[in-house]
């Protein structure tokens, strides 16, 4: 019996030593791309589309040329899900709540117009177009609301496959980041202010990420006004979530879904937490500008991550139809643009 423990105990230490080396390869991976990314934004032409952007396409280029070896997926995903939230999560100590509170009407109204119009869009331009239902939900999902985490809460609720998902984050993934793209080259163009534009970029961009990377030509202004834009449609992911899972359960033969297992974004409440910290208590600026460059960093690996996992071939197998659909409502979304600021001005 003795000598059984001991041969597991040989057995087990290297499977979870090398475990634990793949890990650290994914993380430091994400981490090296992260900082090259960084390097990179100070030059002249890369610096307008900054560090986050950046590291996307580091990592999609990365992804789809170079082999990531297969114990190092675990480190990857880490920083795609853990450590961009633990990012966003930090980026709460930029925002007061009294702000918040001020401008809470209107940025809700625009939120749910946003929601409820791509939504619908989406889901209707997947019937015309004959699109798997799943994943047009998950589209719709994506666009709509937070990108890959609400494609990732809404998933398990649609019980959607493993390529559906990776096609949904990876076409949302591309298409926030030339979104993002298309915005920081077409600021200085639009008349309209930095408040305007922040709130269009937190209205219309599909990753938290990508908002932050948009915000930042407009300065603190626009940032401000994205992310909070953007903080009312992540927040919204958890009614829509249910309203999605009462669909779908009345669907499946009256089954009913127990509310207690929906994938939640809990990170918007540490998020929520930080701007709490931030606005009750007097923080040196020197603390929080440590916290808002960890934060940075911490987007920079988890944007690394999103794009370590975009693989073209998915959209191949898929077919283009998917594509498709995801570009018509992300343009459609930019069509109602106007409404949008006539909301904000009204309310």
């Amino acid at each position: 019996m003795e000598a059984q423990k001991i041969q597991e105990y040989v057995i087990e230490e290297p499977k979870k030593k090398q475990k634990a080396i793949g890990f650290a390869k994914g993380l430091s991976l994400t981490l090296f791309l992260a900082v090259l990314a960084g390097q990179i934004a100070h030059l002249p032409f890369f610096s307008i589309l900054g560090i986050m952007i950046l590291s996307i396409l580091l990592g999609g280029i990365w992804g789809n040329t170079l082999s990531v070896p297969v114990e190092a997926h675990s480190g990857v995903q880490f920083s795609s899900k853990v450590l961009l939230r633990a990012g966003i999560i930090l980026l709460g100590f930029r925002l007061n709540l009294q702000e918040i509170i001020s401008a809470g009407f209107s940025i809700m109204m625009i939120d749910v117009v946003v929601i409820v119009f791509t939504m619908s869009l989406i889901l209707l331009l997947g019937k015309v177009f004959r699109i798997n239902k799943k994943l047009s939900a998950l589209l719709a999902a994506g666009t709509a609301i937070c990108g890959a985490a609400a494609i990732i809460a809404i998933a398990p609720i649609v019980k959607s496959k493993e390529e559906q998902t990776a096609v949904a984050v990876s076409c949302i993934a591309v298409l926030g980041t030339i979104g993002a793209i298309l915005y920081i080259v077409l600021f200085p163009l639009l008349p309209i202010s930095e408040q305007e534009y922040g709130v269009l970029a937190g209205a219309t961009l599909h990753e938290l990420a990508h908002v932050v990377a948009a915000g930042v030509p407009g300065g603190d202004v626009s940032s401000d006004s994205a992310i909070l834009v953007k903080l009312g449609r992540v927040l919204l992911l958890i009614p829509v979530a249910l309203i999605i899972s009462f669909v779908y359960s009345r669907k499946n033969s009256g089954k009913s879904r127990n509310i207690g297992k929906l994938p939640i974004p809990w990170f918007i409440f540490g998020f929520l937490l930080t701007s709490l910290i931030n606005t009750i208590f007097h923080i040196p600026g020197s603390i929080i500008s440590i916290f808002l460059l960890l934060s940075t960093y911490l987007l920079a690996m988890g944007m690394a991550g999103l794009g370590l996992n975009i693989k073209w071939k998915d959209f191949v197998k898929v077919g283009f139809k998917p594509v498709a659909v995801a570009i018509a409502g992300f343009l459609g979304l930019l069509a109602i643009t106007p409404l949008l600021l006539l909301l904000y001005k009204i309310f």
